[in-house]
């Protein structure tokens, strides 16, 4: 009994989510008409159940990448700013780090070349990162 709860549960889930999404509102379900939706991104052939269901599940796994990849980045740049807090050499608190695709930038002012040497060090010495922009400014 418990099992199949869940189950209706599940598909009364999936089926607000479609409608909320705006691939079929329960009017076309009971009419039995599939049609096809349009979204931000264009019209979406919804000629089948399996074909929504398809374009459904790229839209999620197009969602999960994105995500993961916001998380990668912005675990990277926290890494960067952790290695610069614990560094008695360089204030972390006037570089900003960003970071798009294993490509760091760094921002801000820095009190000395040496300061801003380790920053840059300290981000390039980080795994993931691929290249570190410099945008350091040394005032005295």
């Amino acid at each position: 009994m418990k099992m199949i709860f869940r189950l209706v549960l599940l598909i009364a889930v999936v089926a607000i989510g479609a409608w909320l999404m705006g691939f079929w509102s329960p009017a076309d379900v009971m009419a039995g008409r599939w049609g096809s939706a349009t979204t931000t991104a264009g019209t979406i052939n919804t000629g089948t159940a399996g074909d929504r269901l398809k374009q459904f599940d790229e839209q999620a796994v197009r969602a999960a990448r994105k995500v993961e990849t916001f998380a990668q980045e912005a675990g990277l740049s926290g890494k960067i700013k952790s290695k610069m807090a614990l560094d008695d050499l360089v204030r972390a608190r006037t570089i900003g780090v960003s970071t798009a695709g294993g490509v760091v930038t760094l921002t801000g002012t820095v009190r000395s070349i040496a300061e801003r040497d380790q920053a840059l060090k300290l981000a390039r010495d980080t795994n993931g990162v691929t290249r570190v922009l410099d945008h350091l400014v040394v005032v005295h």
